[in-house]
């Protein structure tokens, strides 16, 4: 198994987990304002998608790349435009169906990481686009992610029955 020197999360919109996905999890934007977080990411660093909106972990990657600066519009922006111009190219790990996504309102309260914040407002610890996680929280929400991918998808499995 990989191991990675960093453990990110990846705030991202339903939409944008979408398109991430679509590219077959190849390449990540962050956003302007994360410039300096997204110029630490190095190969072989982990990185852990949670979903705004939906409030759900749907995958996990490494990153296999440095980070590089690309204007080309992929990922839609909400409110002030941002093309997401710092990229890294990542391989998946782990990618689960929207319906098998881990409820972060069940896993989130046993992360380390949202101790931080007063127990009503955990999910506060998800604003912004890009974090560090403790390793003990990325190995959680895989290991979970794992168990659930293991079982397949609810489609795979209908598909199977017939």
């Amino acid at each position: 198994m990989p191991r990675g020197k960093t453990y990110w999360m990846v705030a991202s919109s339903l939409e944008n987990f979408h398109i991430t996905r679509d590219l077959n999890f190849t390449i990540q934007g962050m956003m302007s304002r994360q410039r300096r977080k997204a110029q630490r990411m190095e190969p072989g660093d982990r990185v852990v998608y949670y979903i705004t909106g939906v409030q759900r972990f749907g995958a996990t990657a490494t990153v296999t790349s440095k980070c590089t600066e690309d204007h080309e519009p992929i990922w839609k922006s909400e409110g002030k435009p941002d093309d997401f111009p710092w990229r890294v190219n990542i391989r998946v790990d782990v990618a689960l169906d929207d319906e098998q996504s881990l409820d972060a309102r069940e896993i989130g309260p046993r992360m380390e990481y949202v101790r931080r914040w007063p127990p009503e407002y955990w999910p506060l610890a998800f604003q912004g686009n890009l974090h560090i996680l403790p390793k003990t929280d990325f190995e959680l929400l895989e290991q979970e992610m794992r168990k659930v991918a293991a079982k397949g998808s609810t489609s795979e499995r209908a598909a199977a029955a017939r």
